[in-house]
């Protein structure tokens, strides 16, 4: 856990809770951020009554004792099994709207509100959450943007964006099958370690681009090949990634196929799909995700105050 600065003056405080990680920045009344930070608090590890200490943990540094401080918070603090529901908005609609969903708090310094996620029914059944806020992010850093945002991680997200709205998206569990199958799965036994390898990772892709129905199948091979030709750790786990992501392109064609991408994610995990991307002829604009939520947070924050 990063602990929060001693004593500064926020106007307003934004905060992105997601499964894992709760992140934090502590904003001037002009939009500058005085100070960032975060815990590994995230929605997995809490009961809805332990929100607010883990919040106040981590932001007490930057509530003045006289005053209530807004907090805006997106993620899953809102979902069903975190702070309190926030309910989702169905799409076709823009990235935020009303009515924000107040958290229930003790500590009068401070005042919570949720962003809502989006839904859609047709043609499948789908939510998100975070990820909105995220897609308004980078639509204020790319104005006029249409095409599709991608959002790699745990739940890949792919949103078609025009004239402002969310029109429709789809979720993957890549990232959540990465994770299981390499910690949980016969696979684990030969994953050992951190090491990785380009060639393997491009070509795994490549294989299941081109067979995305053999995937199961393919997933084995990667412990045959442990046990019977020596694949290195490194190339399978390159592969086992390769493998995942191939698959969730092979879905994903309609989205990307002629389309302009943008790709909002983190480090290495958004490298490796603009990777993944480049042969198959799109070469996506990127946005750190950090950046966009901290950016559709400052857009819910006028949201929440109206018009002047």
């Amino acid at each position: 856990m990063t602990p929060a600065a001693d004593r500064i003056a926020a106007d307003w405080i934004a905060a992105d809770w997601g499964t894992s990680n709760l992140r934090a920045w502590a904003i001037s009344d002009a939009g500058a951020v005085l100070a960032q930070a975060d815990s590994d608090r995230g929605m997995g590890r809490l009961t809805p009554a332990d929100y607010e200490p883990a919040l106040l943990e981590l932001i007490g540094g930057w509530l003045a004792p006289a005053c209530t401080t807004p907090v805006l918070v997106c993620g899953m603090a809102g979902a069903r099994q975190g702070w309190t529901e926030a309910a989702y908005r169905p799409v076709p609609c823009p990235p935020l709207g009303l009515p924000l969903t107040a958290a229930p708090t003790a500590d009068p310094r401070l005042v919570v509100s949720i962003v809502p996620g989006l839904s859609q029914v047709r043609p499948s059944a789908d939510v998100m959450r975070g990820e909105e806020t995220q897609i308004a992010g980078a639509l204020a850093r790319h104005p006029g943007f249409d095409g599709v945002v991608c959002l790699p991680g745990t739940h890949s997200k792919w949103a078609e964006v025009s004239a402002g709205e969310v029109v429709s998206f789809r979720s993957f569990m890549t990232g959540e099958l990465f994770d299981l199958l390499a910690t949980q799965s016969v696979l684990r036994h030969g994953l050992a370690g951190d090491g990785w390898n380009d060639d393997a990772f491009d070509g795994a892709v490549a294989e299941a681009m081109a067979r995305p129905e053999a995937l199961a199948a393919r997933l084995f091979t990667l412990r045959a090949e442990g046990l019977l030709a020596g694949l290195s750790p490194d190339r399978a786990r390159a592969r086992l990634s390769g493998l995942l992501i191939g698959a969730e392109l092979a879905a994903a064609r309609p989205w990307w196929l002629g389309r302009d991408v943008l790709l909002v994610g983190a480090g290495p995990l958004a490298a490796l799909y603009a990777r993944a991307l480049a042969p198959l002829g799109v070469t996506p604009r990127t946005l750190p995700a950090e950046g966009a939520a901290l950016a559709g947070l400052a857009q819910a924050r006028a949201l929440s105050k109206g018009p002047r």
